[in-house]
């Protein structure tokens, strides 16, 4: 069992550090053939932050352990909600923009009911799996076109000031590239046996694996985003980075892993899961929506997403792992 452990201790390391090389490299690499600093950071940065999800999930399915591509992509999701949106607010309140209770808030909010119901039979197929990935293209699309329709653009600013404050040269951008894209693979490879090896040795599910240590992981690069991005006072960075990884991983996640590999999904998942999902984005909706004013997560808030994160984290400890 120590040696599995290890395997997921050093995979994750590797896997957080890979990722942030692989985002550093394509952003300057893109920013060296002229890309438009917005689509670096929409584009770029945004699918960088979620690599870890997509590379592990990807992986897990092509090796059979569907569960762990799943409860990756789920776990994520309760973790960025819970977590670390809960902890972020507890530092320091989070401000609300009003385009995000009338664009990201509202779409998460249907893509869990669109979760729900494929679901409902038991299974990911490969046609739910196409479904999902081709509303990914589309909301990408429609996102980027939006986003260049507007030249005053915080993001898309805010890129193009790191790019001009650290110039590096393109070989170097494309050395980080090709490094971190090969360690996210190979630290992923790492990952997903050590969590099998852990599932198996423990008697659970690899699904309860991917729904925890896993996906607290793999959730580390938004963490540190969303920490930055508060310590700067830039609250709707730090609260866009959580629900663009939640759309990212209900739709581009879980489709990649379906697409390679049809999945089973026990009843739990169903009934406990993607319920507590659901139950979290609607919360979190109530709670930005501000009914006596301008909408913003207090710290009260932040405490019971935190309270939410540990009483599920609690219940899983002791219904499945019997402690």
């Amino acid at each position: 069992m120590l040696i599995p452990l290890l395997a997921v201790v050093a995979g994750l390391v590797i896997l957080v550090w890979s990722a942030d090389q692989f985002v550093d490299g394509a952003a300057g690499t893109a920013g060296h053939f002229g890309m438009p600093p917005l689509l670096i950071g929409m584009v770029i940065v945004g699918f960088g932050t979620s690599a870890p999800e997509m590379v592990v999930s990807a992986l897990a399915a092509s090796q059979g352990n569907p569960g762990i591509a799943l409860g990756n992509a789920y776990g994520s999701n309760i973790t960025n909600i819970a977590l670390i949106l809960g902890l972020t607010a507890l530092i320091s309140p989070i401000a609300v923009h009003s385009q995000v209770l009338r664009k990201e808030l509202p779409i998460l909010i249907l893509l869990c009911g669109l979760a729900s119901f494929q679901l409902w039979d038991g299974q990911v197929s490969r046609d739910d799996a196409w479904v999902l990935l081709l509303l990914f293209g589309g909301l990408m699309g429609w996102t980027i076109w939006q986003g260049l329709r507007n030249k005053a653009d915080g993001l898309g600013n805010e890129v193009a000031q790191e790019l001009a404050a650290h110039p590096r040269p393109l070989s170097k951008s494309m050395t980080r590239l090709i490094l971190g894209l090969l360690l996210l693979v190979a630290s992923s490879r790492l990952l997903v046996w050590g969590a099998v090896e852990i599932a198996q040795g423990l008697g659970v599910s690899d699904l309860v694996i991917g729904l925890t240590i896993i996906a607290v992981g793999t959730s580390l690069p938004e963490l540190a985003s969303s920490l930055a991005a508060t310590r700067k006072g830039e609250h709707d960075i730090a609260l866009g980075n959580i629900l663009g990884s939640n759309i990212f991983n209900t739709l581009a996640v879980v489709g990649i892993a379906g697409a390679i590999h049809p999945m089973a999904v026990g009843p739990e998942v169903l009934n406990r899961d993607l319920l507590l999902m659901t139950a979290l984005t609607l919360l979190l909706f109530v709670f930005c929506y501000g009914f006596r004013g301008p909408g913003r997560i207090n710290r009260f808030e932040g405490a019971i997403l935190l309270a939410c994160y540990i009483g599920y984290n609690s219940y899983l400890a002791t219904t499945v792992f019997g402690l």
